[in-house]
């Protein structure tokens, strides 16, 4: 049995899709599907990713966490961010963390991780995340409210997805041993510290450092808040300029950019 099974394919719908419904032989770490082209590609929630056939970088890995419990699921999100983070990390700097799942280059995304966690009891059965990552497209919609860019935009070099998603899985795996070790916390603080518009931010953001409050709508419309923590259940923390403290899940509040 190999320690990590990789599939290539030319198509699918999504590589999430298609590692959940899979029943073949699985790497004894992990088991990993990689495509040229997404017809259905996922982002969390109802978002979708979109990219150019053969360009980038669209890939998922399937793992059983050790003796991770349940309500620490948010974790595994976290590791997949900044394995996508210390990947990215070896072709360039100015990376941050968007909460909850995008890496940035600066205030423009590079990629974003789609986590799906099988719960068995009061633990993780199994977890798999898709990952995308902008290499080599040079051309993306003009409405898109993202503000997308690749490695060659960024570098100027076309590097080729496969050796990208070689290192990602390394990286990876160094993430998942430590979820394995149960050094949650770790992670979590790790995560933390990368975060985009937090105090541990300091890029220069279109005239605004990161004690300046940002824009933010949720169900009441806009409002202005600083970052303030994220919990370990993935719930994010926003401090108002009034001073009230909001706390939302995924979906319920976005960046105004």
């Amino acid at each position: 049995m190999e320690e990590v099974k990789i599939i290539r394919l030319d198509e699918v719908d999504s590589t999430n899709n298609y590692l959940r419904n899979y029943h073949g032989e699985e790497g004894s770490r992990a088991t990993v599907v990689s495509a040229a082209y997404q017809t259905a590609g996922r982002g969390q929630g109802s978002n979708v990713w979109l990219s150019t056939p053969g360009e980038n970088l669209l890939m998922s890995i399937k793992v059983y966490p050790e003796n991770l419990p349940a309500a620490r699921n948010f974790v595994m999100l976290e590791a997949g961010a900044l394995a996508v983070r210390d990947t990215l990390y070896e072709f360039v700097g100015g990376l941050t963390i968007k909460w909850p799942n995008d890496i940035l280059w600066i205030d423009e995304k590079i990629s974003g991780t789609l986590s799906e966690c099988t719960i068995h009891g009061d633990k993780v059965e199994s977890c798999i995340l898709g990952i995308g990552i902008n290499v080599r497209q040079t051309d993306f919609p003009e409405d898109c409210p993202t503000h997308p860019i690749s490695l060659r935009l960024i570098t100027g070099y076309g590097y080729r997805p496969d050796y990208v998603l070689e290192r990602l899985i390394h990286h990876l795996l160094l993430w998942f041993d430590k979820v394995d070790s149960g050094r949650l916390d770790e992670i979590h603080k790790k995560y933390i510290s990368y975060l985009w518009r937090s105090r541990y931010d300091f890029h220069y953001h279109f005239g605004r450092y990161y004690d300046d409050p940002y824009k933010f709508r949720d169900a009441g419309g806009e409002f202005e808040a600083t970052i303030e923590d994220v919990r370990t259940d993935g719930h994010l923390v926003l401090k108002r300029i009034d001073g009230t403290i909001s706390e939302y899940a995924f979906k319920e509040v976005e960046f105004i950019y």
